[in-house]
């Protein structure tokens, strides 16, 4: 029934795991996560795995182990008494990384003991027979972004609010889906309303409909924001007409993400969103109802924002005040204003001043988002 999108099952594993470990980029892979390891003892380890939960514990969460140590200075998670281990949830993250938001959440699942979700990945990123491969045996799920009629993103997004509740429900397992389509690039995390909708598309009802989906807003927070230059000149580019996205851009993205110095970065797991919570909402139309769980999400997400020096730095930059100058010191400061000057190598094909607004204006939203979301 979902076999276009559906991760692999167990029974898949062995034959996934064989390609894996034949294909020619194996060597690079294995180097990376296990560095003091033989590749021929690695390989031979990868094909004699047979489950997702095995691929998971024995690679994955070593592969996000080691971007925690190579790229990540604390890593810190709470919340955890959010998560009833009797149900699934749909874990609703804001979205800053294509791979490491939902990656990470993983490592801190299975570090408290708790099931590995299920991830959605974007159709245009499952390319490769070694990406999906990857990709299939650690739990993701395809995500279909129709570009043409309204009648095929509409048979997409109920195919897809279908499986996911089928996940929730029949699988009882759970689901991490980003609270908008693409990463947010600005540092403004809200959630688009059509998600919203689209879970709602399976099932009659408001919400009632959301409550059988345990809604479980997750907010992640990273003290250097990933590809944070290259979030500036795609933003700087917008400005200046219609952008297109360059072939292998995605990859270049995922890769930054995964290398970038990300400096501390902590996941904080909210409150559920209740069938409570909704029900003042069900008199309203469907538009507006899905715009009032939206912003419930919203306010969840952003009022558990960890916010960094860098953040309080960049908002008193951009106003030229020193309204949160107790939040750092001048050494952090100092840091922060060289990292800055990196955008100074594009001098000669964008304006500067520019492009060094745009990335404050990144690292200084989240900042306004707590503001308006909780009177941080």
């Amino acid at each position: 029934m979902f076999s276009d999108i559906r991760p692999y099952y167990d029974n898949e594993i062995p034959q996934a795991m064989n390609r894996i470990a034949e294909n020619p980029m194996f060597p690079v892979l294995a180097s990376y996560v296990f560095p003091d390891e033989p590749v021929e003892q690695l390989r031979d380890m990868v094909s004699n795995i047979g489950t997702i939960s095995d691929f998971q514990r024995k690679v994955m969460f070593h592969a996000n182990e080691r971007i925690i140590a190579q790229s990540i200075t604390e890593f810190t998670f709470d919340g955890m008494e959010n998560i009833d281990k009797s149900r699934s949830y749909v874990f609703l993250s804001n979205h800053r990384d294509i791979m490491l938001d939902a990656s990470l959440l993983q490592n801190v699942l299975i570090s408290n003991g708790l099931d590995t979700t299920e991830i959605t990945f974007g159709a245009n990123l499952m390319q490769g027979q070694l990406v999906i491969d990857i990709g299939k045996s650690n739990k993701m799920f395809r995500v279909e972004r129709p570009g043409g009629s309204i009648r095929e993103f509409y048979k997409a997004s109920m195919h897809l609010s279908d499986y996911i509740r089928h996940t929730i429900i029949e699988k009882k397992q759970s689901v991490w889906i980003a609270q908008r389509n693409g990463r947010t690039k600005d540092g403004i995390d809200r959630t688009d309303q059509g998600i919203i909708n689209m879970f709602r598309m399976s099932s009659e009802g408001k919400s009632s409909s959301l409550a059988e989906l345990n809604l479980l807003p997750v907010s992640v927070s990273y003290e250097m924001e990933p590809c944070d230059i290259l979030k500036t000149l795609e933003l700087y580019a917008k400005r200046q007409g219609p952008y297109i996205k360059k072939p292998g851009e995605d990859l270049n993205s995922i890769l930054t993400g995964i290398l970038q110095p990300k400096g501390r970065v902590h996941f904080h797991i909210c409150e559920p969103i209740s069938e409570l919570d909704m029900e003042p909402y069900n008199s309203l139309s469907s538009n507006d109802f899905n715009k009032k769980i939206a912003a419930l999400v919203d306010q969840r997400i952003c009022s558990a924002y960890k916010l960094w020096p860098n953040n309080f730095i960049a908002y008193d930059m951009l106003r030229g005040s020193s309204d949160y100058a107790s939040e750092y010191d001048e050494s952090s400061k100092a840091e922060f204003i060289e990292h800055l000057s990196a955008l100074d190598r594009y001098e000669n094909e964008c304006n500067v001043e520019e492009l060094k607004q745009i990335m404050l204006g990144i690292y200084s939203s989240p900042v306004d988002s707590a503001i308006l979301f909780s009177g941080k």
